[in-house]
């Protein structure tokens, strides 16, 4: 009977049905009770939990108040519940007034200036404000002024354009390694010879000491053109544009002149007294460089082929180079001089239109922008190491860069609009440049020697370059993607349409 006596009194005990009494006091109780005096401190303190008789000593010594050297005042937390918690109070007519505007956001406004003229009146008399410009959360009073004189930096940091650099992707492959290598036997190392050039039909010419062969880069087949006597070297190579026939520059101071496809020579021009270095045709006529320092001009369809001479250098013409529409002729040479000539071939003398002082040696590589046909690049070798973009329209220098190394060639590659150049000592890399920030986009190594020329494929993609380790690298480093290839095709095919008909 016990039993149950005792398991009754357990469950009353346990029950929550009635306030627990001798429980602690909630917190914002205390800090209630404790700010209404020191008569209701007595009274909270017998409705604490008590506490052990061994422990009532330490019970009475309380913490003190406020730590020593801070702050007296102390931010108390309000005496009702749920008041330490920030909720604003809204107005609750701003809140219709912000649900009757979502509502009719999506109509059709179809009323009359009269009406909202109207609306606006009776909205100003019954709420205060305009309806139309009501917002849920208003900030009152007008924006002090800024002090006179103020700057804000972050509107100059937040409000520029981002550079087309940076939100550009590129998606370009690049080899850093050559497409293929040839060999070039007995390739002369000689800084003032061009010794290769690339036709339009596709076909390599390449000087190795008295021989010119001929590689056709479609099929891979290899032709022996000519051979002169043992004594002489071939000093200069350069394709007509239509790509069919040859001139070849001799150290015995002539221009051979040669038909490819029939493998037969047409024409042996003398005029010059020493060799040949440098050579560039302008439709019909042939012009040529020697080491005398004169430029020859040669129309190849008459027989007294000899019809102007350019009076300019004092050393061999190492660089000779049309512009891309004929009008101009840019010359280098060893007296650290780039001369522009204009297309005079009647007359037998001509004056320059300019000549470039800046380079401080000997100027061989010479290139035309195929898209800006009045801008020139050249480089300067081994004690110059520049490139120099020249507008020949005015004469000025556009910008100068220096390569720290010698510059040999200079090539435009128009698929991605940029400049390649070949260099020497101490080097022997190619590098491409971005024109016409000239910023550097890859560089290309492998020469064990200095690279003697550079020439440009048909198409754009691939670049030979001929160096005194005796071979013949070819770089497909400005081929085209596939999509902006055949963008190129289709507007080139209606051009070869017309041609056609």
């Amino acid at each position: 009977m016990s039993q149950f006596v005792f398991e009754n009194d357990l469950q009353s005990v346990l029950k929550l049905d009635m306030p627990i009494t001798n429980a602690p006091m909630p917190r914002w109780q205390r800090k209630a009770s404790s700010s209404s005096g020191s008569g209701s401190t007595s009274a909270n303190t017998s409705s604490l939990t008590p506490v052990k008789a061994g422990n009532k000593s330490l019970s009475t010594s309380k913490t003190p108040g406020k730590t020593p050297g801070k702050n007296t005042k102390v931010q108390n937390t309000p005496s009702k519940a749920g008041g330490d918690r920030y909720i604003p109070s809204r107005n609750k007519q701003q809140l219709e007034v912000a649900s009757f505007l979502l509502s009719k956001e999506n109509e059709p406004c179809n009323t009359t200036p009269t009406e909202k003229d109207h609306r606006k009146a009776w909205s100003m008399n019954l709420n205060g404000y305009d309806i139309d410009e009501a917002k849920i959360l208003h900030l009152g009073g007008k924006p002090m002024n800024a002090p006179e004189g103020y700057q804000n930096n972050l509107k100059v940091l937040y409000s520029q354009k981002t550079t087309p650099a940076s939100t550009k992707k590129t998606t370009r492959y690049m080899s850093s390694v050559p497409d293929k290598i040839l060999d070039a036997p007995e390739i002369r190392n000689d800084f003032y010879l061009n010794l290769i050039d690339w036709s339009s039909q596709n076909h390599v010419a390449v000087a190795l000491h008295n021989n010119v062969y001929l590689w056709n880069a479609a099929t891979g087949d290899i032709v022996l053109l000519m051979q002169v006597e043992s004594e002489e070297h071939i000093s200069s190579v350069s394709w007509i544009k239509e790509g069919n026939f040859l001139a070849v520059g001799v150290s015995d101071a002539k221009v051979q002149l040669w038909d490819v496809e029939s493998q037969k020579r047409l024409r042996n021009m003398a005029s010059h007294t020493s060799r040949v270095a440098s050579l560039s045709w302008n439709n019909h006529v042939l012009s040529s460089g020697a080491r005398s320092g004169h430029i020859h001009h040669h129309d190849v369809r008459v027989a007294e082929h000899h019809i102007a001479t350019l009076s300019g250098h004092s050393q061999e013409v190492c660089g000779l180079k049309w512009s891309p529409d004929g009008k101009y002729l840019a010359s280098g040479a060893n007296d650290n001089l780039v001369y522009v000539w204009p297309n005079v071939q009647e007359s037998r003398d001509s004056t320059p239109v300019h000549c470039f002082t800046q380079h401080q040696g000997a100027v061989k590589a010479l290139a035309w922008c195929p898209w800006q046909t009045n801008i020139l690049a050249s480089g300067g070798g081994t004690s110059d190491r520049h490139i120099r973009i020249w507008n020949v329209s005015s004469g000025s220098c556009l910008s100068s860069l220096d390569t720290e190394s010698q510059v040999c060639s200079l090539v435009f590659a128009p698929n991605y609009k940029e400049l390649v150049s070949g260099h020497g000592y101490a080097q022997n890399q190619l590098v491409l440049w971005k024109y016409p920030s000239m910023v550097k986009v890859a560089e290309l190594r492998g020469h064990q020697g200095r690279v003697l020329n550079l020439a440009l494929s048909p198409d754009g993609s691939t670049i030979v370059s001929a160096a005194a380790d005796e071979t013949l690298r070819f770089w497909k480093c400005c081929a085209l993607d596939p999509a902006k290839k055949e963008r190129t095709a289709t507007k080139s095919t209606s051009i070869i349409h017309q041609g056609i008909r």
